[in-house]
């Protein structure tokens, strides 16, 4: 059993470029920016044609993680059409107003489709961390929760990231690590039984949006992510 090596994309060249060296499922976006709103339908398609690993689209009207019930329709809609498109799930994540988990929106889109998803990184910018963990574990279909353990980034929630994995065993297999992860964050991770990862700008030459994902670059992730969870998975 080898990890989950997740890439994210903005279109089908970085597609391909993406598959080429490795990835196992690819994250949509609709612009430059790990945290970038819904792309249109279109691209979705196109995307989808180009390869045949998985792919998972952001559903995301606006900045930051709120929403509210006037936006419910539209996404929606959305996640319908990106499934039509030939997506096999979304990525999304809400905030309420108190900063948990907003579990009233998540669970009214949820019931418009059979999708699994991934919550995106809300949950690193939720006040009280545990509560929310704990409401996203009441939500169906969730496979996956792309997390820094800290709304800086890996480098900063580390510790954070480990601990919870090593205190709960379903919580680290739902664990996505991501968001300007570094290659040495992996062993770590992995020890703690972490078996996903999610790569960003670390696949492009120079980290720069303006290049295309390169292949190479996701093979050498590929190879770390192989090399530490495969021993660890099979033990």
């Amino acid at each position: 059993m080898s990890g989950l090596l997740e890439v994210l994309v903005l279109h089908a060249a970085d597609a391909v470029r993406a598959v080429e060296g490795g990835a196992d499922r690819l994250h949509l976006v609709g612009e430059p920016d790990p945290d970038g709103g819904s792309p249109e339908p279109q691209l979705v398609e196109e995307v989808c044609r180009a390869v045949e690993v998985p792919v998972r689209v952001t559903l995301r009207l606006r900045d930051g993680y709120g929403t509210d019930g006037g936006e419910l329709v539209r996404l929606r809609g959305l996640a319908s059409a990106y499934r039509d498109a030939g997506a096999e799930g979304v990525v999304m994540g809400f905030l309420d107003g108190h900063g948990d988990i907003d579990i009233d929106v998540l669970g009214a889109l949820l019931e418009w489709g059979d999708w699994p998803w991934t919550c995106h990184r809300a949950i690193d910018a939720a006040l009280d961390s545990d509560r929310s963990w704990r409401r996203l574990l009441t939500l169906p279909r969730l496979d996956q929760v792309l997390t820094a353990g800290s709304a800086r980034g890996v480098e900063q929630g580390l510790d954070e990231l480990i601990g919870r994995a090593r205190a709960d065993e379903r919580v680290a297999r739902l664990v996505m690590a991501g968001g300007d992860l570094h290659p040495d964050h992996v062993p770590w991770l992995a020890r703690a039984g972490v078996r996903a990862y999610r790569i960003d700008r670390d696949a492009r030459p120079d980290r720069s949006w303006k290049a295309y994902v390169d292949a190479a670059m996701v093979r050498s992730w590929r190879r770390l992510v192989d090399a530490e969870v495969r021993p660890r998975a099979s033990a």
